[in-house]
């Protein structure tokens, strides 16, 4: 298996030292898995943000919106109420 080295300040790796003696973790089992973690997270908001591209930039649903009547722009201070 591939190793990294990677260096951290005395108070980063003091953290994370106390970080993952609280989760019962060794502490390159709580850097493993922290990677891990964010490499998941780094890939589902980069699958969130092509479905919300492909959603939104679709014609056929700003002619659909539009055709429907719905605003969603600002809401003034007076709507709702007599001026």
């Amino acid at each position: 298996m591939a190793a990294l080295n990677v260096e951290f300040s005395d108070a980063e790796l003091a953290d994370l030292r106390a970080i993952a003696q609280e989760q019962n973790m060794p502490m390159k089992a709580f850097v493993r898995a922290s990677t891990a973690n964010a490499i998941a997270h780094h890939r589902a908001l980069q699958e969130g943000a092509a479905v919300f591209q492909s959603v939104f930039h679709d014609p056929a649903l700003a002619d659909a919106i539009a055709a429907a009547g719905i605003d969603d722009g600002p809401v003034t201070r007076t709507t709702g109420r007599a001026a």
